[in-house]
């Protein structure tokens, strides 16, 4: 958990629900609340003018979203959406604020948390602009393996479909098939049915 639940609601937050595909918030609106989620996943994105999906982030139990563009005065550049159903506690932009205030900690803790969101831009943007889509899905898998308890390789799986590491690379999903083959014939990774080793 980025903020302990118990403080959340105790300056104000409640517990909202979403089913799968719901929209929490979209492209252009204005950034109210302070979102965490309790239990489910929630994807970040934007769509192109042909209609192809772009994954900017996607977040599960005990991480935020949003919250950056709560210091700021800009609309939100991305729509949130549910992915499976979820539990998110919300807390209005006013009493995040004043909680942040009252919990100098807090701030720090947010620094940290915000530090590593732009860290995870940076190396995604850099990689993203490479031509081998070895090296752009690795990166990725890297990125999400980092957090793991358990560094050995093949002892992490991989908590994406190939549909959402295309949509997180800007690859198509054909390319992410046949390079995460050629990751399993090169022993970068391992396949197990439909489960990614990594």
């Amino acid at each position: 958990m980025i903020i302990d639940e118990n403080l959340l609601l105790e300056y104000g937050a409640v517990y909202e629900d979403y089913q799968a595909k719901e929209i929490i918030y979209d492209l252009g609106s204005v950034p109210h609340y302070y979102y965490q989620i309790v239990k489910g996943t929630v994807e970040l994105n934007n769509y192109h003018e042909d209609g192809k999906e772009f994954t900017l982030n996607i977040m599960s139990q005990g991480q935020s979203f949003g919250e950056s563009l709560l210091f700021g005065d800009k609309n939100y550049p991305m729509n949130a959406i549910a992915r499976t159903d979820c539990r998110i506690l919300k807390l209005p932009k006013p009493d995040f604020l004043r909680m942040l205030s009252e919990n100098m900690e807090l701030i720090f803790t947010m620094f940290r948390y915000l530090s590593d969101r732009l860290f995870y831009k940076y190396v995604m943007l850099f990689n993203n602009s490479a031509i081998d889509p070895v090296l752009k899905i690795k990166s990725l898998m890297d990125y999400y393996k980092e957090s793991a308890l358990n560094q050995k390789p093949y002892s992490y799986q991989v908590p994406l479909t190939r549909q959402q590491i295309a949509n997180l690379t800007g690859l198509r999903v054909e390319t992410v098939i046949r390079t995460i083959k050629k990751m399993a014939e090169e022993n970068i990774l391992k396949l197990d049915g439909r489960r990614i080793l990594y």
